[in-house]
Order: C-alpha cells, then sequence, then structure tokens
C-alpha cells in the first residue's frame, strides 16, 4: 500500500498483535491494512502497577485479546475489505461469532449511510479448538459503573447507592463534563484513557469510509479489562430496554444506532465473559427492565445533578474543555430528555435546567416530530422509542402548565386525532419487564427500591 490510503485497493485488515504492559497499565492494540503501517492504539488503566498471579494472568490476555477484537471495528470500518486476518494467536468459533455479530450489527447504521451490505461479508477465521470454560477468580464484589454525564447512569449510581454496592464511578476519555458530573456523585472514580491511531484521522481525511461504531461495547471491552486487572467483579451499564429498538427505514428495515447498548449485545457479550473470560465477571445493564420514561421519572426523584448532567452529544463531539452550556436545544438528545423529564418534573425547574422552554418554540417542529415518529423517522440518536414520546406528550396535552405551548398545542390538535386512545396511556410504559443481567439478589433489592 502506498502512503496514500487507498480504501478500495485495500483487500485485507489485520489484527496484528496486542500486549500489556502491567507494569504501566498500558495496553497497545496493533492494526493493520494489507502490508501498510501499524495502527497502534492505547488503552490506560490508572492503578499499575498490577500483580497478576497464574489464573488472573490468563484471563487479563483473553480479555486483552476480546479488547483487541472489538476495537478493531474502528478501523476495520475505513475500508470494510473483504479479508480479515489475526496474526499473533487463533480464535475458535464462539469468538468468532460474537465478533461477527458485533461487527454486522454494530456497523448497521454506518453500513447504512454508506450504501454498504456487510451481512454475510465479515467473516473471523477460526483457527483454534473451543476454549475450555474459564474458572472463576476469586474476585472481589465490587461495581465499576459507567458514568456518561447523563440521566440514566446517575440513576444506576444512585440506585447502588442506596443498596450499599461498593462503586467506582469509571469513564473512558478526556471530557471535562464528565469528570465534573462523576466529581459530583462524590464517589470513588475511575477515569481510563483511550488514544486512538492517529493515522486513523488522516485516513478519514483520505476517503476512508466513515460513521458510527458499536462504541457501547468497545468501552464495554476497556471496562471489562479494568475490572480484571484491579480484581473486581462486575462492570455495570446504564443501557435500559427501550435501546433495543431501532429505526425503520421505508425500504429497509430496522436500523438500530445504538445496537450495543441493547439487550441482544449485552446478553451475548455478558456471556462470553463469563464463558470464556473468567466465570466470576459479571457484565450487566441495572436499568434494563425500565424504559425511557421509567428512567427520566427515576431522575425527577432528585436535584442533586440539575446542574450538572448533559446528554447533549454536540457537548461531547465538538468540545473539548467543559463546556458553559450543557444543552445545545436543537439536537435530538435535547428534544429526547426534555420531553421524557417533563412529565415528571415541574415546568420551571425543568426549563431552568436547559434555560428554555423547547416545547413552546414552533422551530422545533421536525425535531419533535422525528421522536414521535410522525413523517420521519426515529432519529438515528440515542433516544427512547416512538411510542414513549407519543405517550409523553400526551400526558403533557392534559396539564394546564403545558397544554398551552406551541408544540404540544399542535400535537393536541393535528397529531392526536390520528392515535388511538389505549396506545398513548403513559402508565404502561413505566412498568418493569423484560429481560435482563442484574444479579438475582440485587434485582430483587433494585425491584423494592425503583418502586418506593
Amino acid at each position: 500500500m502506498s502512503e496514500q490510503f487507498q480504501r478500495d485497493a485495500v483487500r485485507a485488515f489485520r489484527f496484528v498483535r496486542c500486549g500489556l504492559n502491567a507494569a504501566t497499565g498500558v495496553a497497545e492494540l496493533v492494526y493493520a491494512f494489507d502490508d501498510g503501517p501499524e495502527l497502534v492504539e492505547t488503552v490506560t488503566v490508572p492503578g499499575a502497577p498490577f500483580a497478576l498471579d497464574g489464573a488472573r494472568a490468563q484471563a487479563v490476555e483473553r480479555m486483552l485479546r476480546l479488547l483487541h477484537l472489538i476495537a478493531g471495528v474502528s478501523y476495520y470500518k475505513a475500508a470494510v475489505p473483504e479479508q480479515i486476518r489475526i496474526d499473533s494467536y487463533a480464535i475458535d468459533a464462539n469468538t468468532a461469532a460474537l465478533l461477527e455479530l458485533i461487527y454486522v450489527n454494530g456497523l448497521g447504521e454506518f453500513a447504512y449511510r454508506n450504501g454498504l451490505n456487510l451481512h454475510g461479508k465479515i467473516t473471523f477465521p477460526v483457527a483454534a479448538a473451543a476454549d475450555p470454560a474459564a474458572p472463576a477468580l476469586g474476585l472481589s464484589e465490587h461495581a465499576l459503573v459507567a458514568i456518561g454525564g447523563g440521566k440514566d447512569s446517575l440513576v444506576s449510581i444512585e440506585a447502588l447507592r442506596a443498596l450499599d454496592v461498593e462503586q467506582t464511578v469509571t469513564w473512558i476519555g478526556g471530557s471535562q463534563l464528565i469528570a465534573a458530573c462523576a466529581a459530583r456523585t462524590g464517589l470513588d472514580t475511575l477515569n481510563l484513557g483511550r488514544a486512538l491511531a492517529p493515522q486513523l484521522f488522516e485516513y478519514n481525511r483520505q476517503g476512508a469510509y466513515n460513521g458510527h461504531i458499536p462504541v457501547t461495547v468497545v468501552n464495554s471491552a476497556i471496562m471489562a479489562l479494568a475490572a480484571l486487572l484491579r480484581g473486581v467483579d462486575q462492570v455495570v451499564f446504564s443501557n435500559e430496554r427501550s435501546a433495543s429498538y431501532g429505526s425503520m427505514i421505508e425500504g429497509t428495515g430496522e436500523v438500530n444506532h445504538q445496537w450495543s447498548k441493547g439487550w441482544d449485545c449485552e446478553r451475548a457479550f455478558g456471556e462470553y465473559l463469563q464463558a470464556h473470560v473468567a466465570a466470576d465477571l459479571r457484565y450487566y445493564s441495572l436499568l434494563r427492565p425500565l424504559s425511557e420514561l421509567a428512567v427520566a421519572r427515576q431522575f425527577a426523584r432528585g436535584d442533586r445533578y440539575d446542574a450538572h448532567f448533559s446528554s447533549c452529544n454536540r457537548n461531547f463531539h465538538i468540545l473539548g474543555e467543559r463546556p458553559a452550556s450543557r444543552w445545545c436545544g436543537v439536537c435530538p438528545k435535547c428534544h429526547f430528555v426534555f420531553l421524557a423529564l417533563a412529565p415528571f418534573m415541574t415546568k420551571p425547574r425543568l426549563v431552568s435546567i436547559f434555560g428554555r422552554n423547547l416545547l413552546d418554540d414552533p422551530a422545533q417542529t421536525d425535531g419533535f416530530d422525528a421522536l414521535l415518529e410522525y413523517r420521519n423517522h426515529k432519529p438515528f440518536e440515542c433516544v427512547g422509542e416512538g411510542r414513549e414520546s407519543r405517550a409523553a406528550m400526551a400526558a403533557l396535552a392534559e396539564r394546564a402548565e403545558w397544554r398551552e405551548d406551541a408544540l404540544v398545542e399542535r400535537f393536541a390538535r393535528e397529531i392526536r386525532p390520528q392515535l388511538a386512545g389505549e396506545e398513548l396511556r403513559i402508565e404502561p410504559l413505566l412498568a418493569l419487564e423484560g429481560e435482563h443481567r442484574v444479579p438475582p439478589a440485587l434485582w430483587e433489592r433494585l425491584r423494592a427500591y425503583l418502586a418506593a
């Protein structure tokens, strides 16, 4: 390959090697296209040096390889070549199946936007016998809890605090907004580092395929490695059941922007960890049995984070420093969070959080229509189901403090008459239901806490 990245000339994507320096806590993940230059990503876990005994050292090595394979999605997508090669170790059929599931589904939006069909195209080479069942390592009962700065992770953190579960608030990268939100919890914190290979950004400038990747499962793998290095037994995320539902695209079908936040990914990844990495390493989402509206109701119970949280993706995309305003007010995440919280907060409190009333701004009509799945599909963002947005809007249309706002009044006049009244009820959407991986003993106490 020449120095110029030629996307369509690439024939193979290579997983070159991976390694971990236990003395520094720095892992190197190395990739390449064909015989081109090595692409070196680093992941840093604070707390080194790490003393690893035989069984735990083997588990760390298995997890490091799995992280290497999953994080490679960031690079593979640049050319989506026909061949995948693993140079320095071999994988079994179970590992290949997990990776193919993650790559095909996690790159669903990427494929749709780039006009690609990845089904049947992504094949990981199987060259090893099935791994024996992973042993239990005697990990300490302690949760690394992912925080993203938004309402969902804060609901999980406060629930675990109320249930006396030992936890460390954990995030990846240098967001000052997340760091400030983590500090606000008053709990122990852990900031993991991830530095992508710098050539990837140059490849993007030279015409590489680009787009959304399944970042949640990449972050999950990084946190699982950190859990093993620190000797703790739980990696906890805050993905609710609405994450399992995508956008219905006419002529294409379902495309789920947040597939790696969904149940299928959580189940497959969590089961793999316990079967093939460490039997006592638990990976689960604390909020899986909740809808987005149920999470919003839980968040509204307290105001500790009103001046600190943000779910606005524009802040995380374009601002390296902590933003002066935590809400842009015009993106799908701002629209949805405002709408989801509105049935459960007083209007003055909600408006003070966002700095303005988004539902009284006719210029926001198209954005809210997409959430309602009215004349448009659900946005490619981590937002709730259309039925949740419709139920929230219907609830507001019954309340004197909201019903005269421009978009609520329009919903009542133009959209609600087209919908069946029964499907607009908010109460059924607040029930705890569906599959989850919360440990049984914790689930019994969590269910009582959420119902209180």
